[in-house]
């Protein structure tokens, strides 16, 4: 199979590169996916720039990229043969071992194989991993949001943009924050209301939106430097779940109005989601795509060989959709 590869950090250009090499068949409660599609996302990127504290990647050779689509082409013990010929969206390929989605071939355990919908294109399969699920699971970890409001911080964002949909499709009134083109883009997610983050008056605005009462649920791509916006406007016992703090990774945490309003503060990381916060995540985007409630954008596919430029463009910033591999373009 082709693959791309690389054995140190460095810079997409320098580092990544197009190999052949073999497939092992499937172990014991494993399936082998002919991908179609692998997901780039920013973490792949970072990941293959190198991490603080590290010097090496925890791996001779590394296949990157956690998320994929394609077709299950064979199973090991313990798998029904039913599966081979089944469509499936992957999630993470790469977490915690060498070889990821950014190749023709993958073999991972079948839990991670979840069959895609028939109406579902490979390439919005190919975005339902770290995008699909972390969006998932913030909106509904804590609980049923119908009828509550939930503000969704970075509605624009890819995460965020499937958040809007995802609490729209859950029964919540939305308010996101975005700024410049971001905010017709999160109304056309769904979003109640769009607000621009960098207003000096933007928790006031949040609350004039919400008729003057406080939010219930607020979901955070910057936790750190909306800390104090996020205390201000939350109402007591609410619910904060962060899944990025890019911005500011050393927050200090106002803990007298997060403490005497008795906030819950989730701070969310899809790759260590439990096995049943990860089944209610999939069932959620599965009951949401077999709706038609949820649009997943793509901003460009690359060739499988043109990984590097794949990991440039997402390095770049200011996308409005996933960025993927093809291993047949």
């Amino acid at each position: 199979m082709k693959a791309i590869t690389y054995n140190a950090f460095g810079s997409a250009r320098e580092v990544l590169t197009l190999v052949d090499m073999d497939c092992p068949a499937p172990g014991p409660g494993e399936v082998t996916v002919n991908i179609t599609m692998s997901g780039v996302n920013p973490s792949d990127v970072k990941s293959r720039a190198g991490r603080p504290g590290l010097d090496r990647p925890a791996f001779d050779q590394i296949i990157p990229h956690s998320d994929g689509a394609g077709v299950i082409s064979a199973v090991g013990d313990g798998v029904p043969s039913s599966r081979i010929g089944e469509r499936a969206w992957l999630w993470n390929g790469q977490w915690k071992r060498p070889y990821g989605t950014a190749a023709e071939q993958i073999n991972l355990p079948s839990r991670q194989a979840v069959p895609l919908p028939a109406s579902v294109s490979d390439e919005v399969g190919a975005t339902l991993g770290i995008p699909g699920l972390t969006a998932a699971h913030a909106v509904f970890s804590g609980g049923d949001i119908k009828g509550k409001t939930v503000l969704i911080h970075g509605g624009a964002g890819t995460v965020g943009f499937l958040a809007v949909q995802m609490a729209k499709w859950g029964g919540a009134r939305v308010i996101t924050t975005a700024r410049g083109a971001g905010l017709d883009r999160a109304k056309a997610a769904g979003a109640d209301v769009a607000i621009d983050y960098s207003a000096p008056d933007l928790a006031q605005q949040i609350l004039t939106a919400n008729g003057g009462q406080p939010i219930e649920k607020i979901i955070d791509v910057e936790l750190g430097q909306n800390l104090d916006i996020d205390a201000e406007v939350i109402a007591e016992n609410g619910r904060i779940n962060a899944y990025g703090s890019a911005k500011d990774m050393t927050p200090t945490l106002p803990i007298f109005p997060l403490l005497f309003k008795a906030v819950t503060l989730e701070i969310v990381l899809v790759y260590l989601l439990t096995q049943s916060e990860r089944d209610a995540a999939i069932a959620a985007l599965t009951a949401a795509l077999a709706d038609g409630a949820l649009c997943s954008p793509v901003e460009k596919i690359f060739a499988l060989e043109d990984a590097a430029e794949a990991h440039v463009a997402v390095e770049a910033g200011g996308r409005a959709g996933a960025i993927l591999l093809s291993t047949s373009a």
